[in-house]
């Protein structure tokens, strides 16, 4: 494919047999489809809501329950194929979200949504590329975002939505051409995600598999070299560990705030269940220690989450203090490796999530983890069933990131196969 230096409404990149071709134009989305207003009335569809980033999923599945209600006859009939962008402002509903239905053949969708189907000719999978890279701030969120109401909220009419004016090639087989890149490499994206989640479901297995069931003191699968090693023994964990937790230095001080201490909170969710914890959304200063309980826990520090998140773990990589939110222990080094304990917690972490409470958000009560128990072998044993899954997790970071590269991959060849936002 040949860059191109000029700014027109032309792609960087085109394939060999479009460099000399036309060049797109702009036409409004409303030319090119059909808006969807046949309501579901009382067929039994699925009622589905849209995922980011995933697409659609029945409601039963995004929350836990059917919310469509009474206001279910006035939903969309959506088949496959059709097209749902979410105009609506409530939380139930992520905003900005244009998906494609690929996951039933016919489904029910909120009336919040617009929903539309395209007209012969043109390509669904070349839209799909369109509106994802629309998400990353191409000209439909732009247009969107300038013609929103209601304080800054994405809730445009129908005829707004309608009337945004999308890049187009020409030739229907530069559409083809484009669609066939990228479903190539959503293929492969797709492929590498199977091996991920194969990765992951061997790991649940086997840890089912080396640690003991409940009530039961040895487990399933032992290493050859401790299979005659005896039963594991049951000891509270206080006896092994020292447990600590965390506070909140005063938001009203800047000074306590921004020192280079690592600090653990509830926004650092997405750093736990990774194995080491490095860094921190949120920083804290000596002062802000010494004002306040935050406690600075050394390096290899368990960390739990008792709250939001509620059984999310990690090991500290360096010195951090934490949030009231969570419990720390400091392992024994002659009683407990702190690998050990991670992994432990994680097979755990069904157990937390099971007994945690409250309407809004769940929560384990401080007494329950001074009272916990574990069920642990000897220290090499500890050590062998750490590294075992310590390893298996290497490989699934690692395919984690073939996998983010991938999407990186793509995300940049979007922006050369779809004119920039200046070019427009």
């Amino acid at each position: 494919m040949k860059k191109k230096s000029k700014r027109t409404l032309t792609p960087k990149l085109r394939f060999p047999e479009f460099r000399e071709g036309a060049e797109w134009k702009a036409k409004p989305l409303g030319e090119m489809c059909d808006r969807i207003v046949e309501k579901v009335g009382d067929t039994p569809l699925t009622p589905v809501s849209i995922t980011a980033g995933k697409g659609f999923a029945s409601q039963v599945e995004k929350f836990g329950r059917d919310i469509s209600g009474a206001q279910y006859k006035n939903y969309i009939l959506l088949r496959q194929g059709d097209f749902a962008y979410n105009k609506g402002n409530s939380k139930s509903y992520p905003q900005g979200c244009v998906r494609r239905l690929k996951e039933f053949d016919q489904a029910a969708a909120p009336s919040a949504f617009v929903s539309f189907r395209l007209h012969d000719g043109y390509v669904p999978e070349f839209f799909e590329g369109l509106f994802e890279k629309n998400a990353h701030g191409h000209q439909l969120i732009k247009f969107i975002t300038s013609s929103a109401r209601n304080d800054g909220l994405l809730n445009i009419s129908p005829d707004e939505f309608f009337s945004v004016n999308l890049p187009m090639p020409q030739d229907p087989d530069e559409q083809k051409k484009i669609a066939e890149c990228l479903s190539s490499l959503d293929g492969l994206i797709a492929a590498e995600g199977r091996t991920l989640e194969a990765l992951r479901d061997h790991k649940r297995g086997l840890m089912q598999q080396l640690f003991p069931q409940p009530g039961q003191t040895q487990p399933r699968l032992r290493f050859p070299e401790f299979r005659g090693a005896g039963e594991w023994e049951e000891k509270r964990l206080e006896d092994l560990a020292k447990r600590g937790s965390g506070h909140t230095p005063s938001k009203s001080k800047p000074e306590y705030y921004n020192g280079g201490i690592k600090w653990v909170s509830l926004a650092d969710s997405k750093r736990l269940d990774n194995g080491l914890i490095s860094d921190t959304e949120i920083e804290i200063s000596n002062q802000g220690i010494e004002n306040s309980s935050a406690v600075l826990h050394p390096a290899g520090t368990v960390v739990i989450s008792r709250d939001a998140g509620v059984g999310k773990s990690a090991v500290m990589e360096v010195p951090m203090a934490v949030s009231q939110h969570f419990i720390v222990w400091t392992c024994n080094r002659r009683l407990l490796s702190n690998w050990f304990l991670y992994h432990l917690l994680q097979n755990m972490k069904p157990r937390f999530e099971s007994i945690a409470t409250g309407s809004t958000i769940k929560t384990i009560g401080l007494q329950y983890f001074k009272d916990l128990s574990v069920t642990v072998p000897s220290l090499p044993e500890q050590h062998r069933i750490a590294d075992c899954l310590t390893t298996l997790d290497t490989r699934i970071a690692a395919q984690a990131g073939k996998i983010e590269t991938l999407k990186q991959y793509k995300r940049g060849l979007m922006q050369q196969l779809f004119p920039a936002p200046e070019e427009q």
